[in-house]
């Protein structure tokens, strides 16, 4: 696992655990990414349920395609998701 200042990466498709929010009920949230907006993401758990997570609250850990976990501060992946693959692209 590491710390990450960013992540270049679309997130839909990606595995997400909440490490940290303000809503102590959203701790622990485990999911799939399956949408994202300019402030929030909707995480589809285990058992279908959808629950969508305002990005900037919260400590997050994300699980890469290689099987590499990371984990990121949400203000430091808020934005247009296409800007932030653009970027990746610079």
């Amino acid at each position: 696992m590491r710390r990450a200042s960013t992540i270049r990466h679309d997130l839909i498709g990606l595995k997400i655990r909440v490490l940290e929010y303000p809503d102590r009920k959203l701790v622990g949230l485990e999911g799939v990414v399956v949408d994202e907006t300019l402030k929030t993401i909707l995480v589809e758990t285990a058992d279908g349920r959808r629950v969508r997570v305002f990005k900037f609250n919260g400590l997050f850990e994300f699980t890469m395609p290689s099987g590499e976990t990371i984990v990121i501060k949400g203000w430091k992946i808020v934005g247009r998701p296409w800007e932030r693959l653009k970027s990746a692209l610079r």
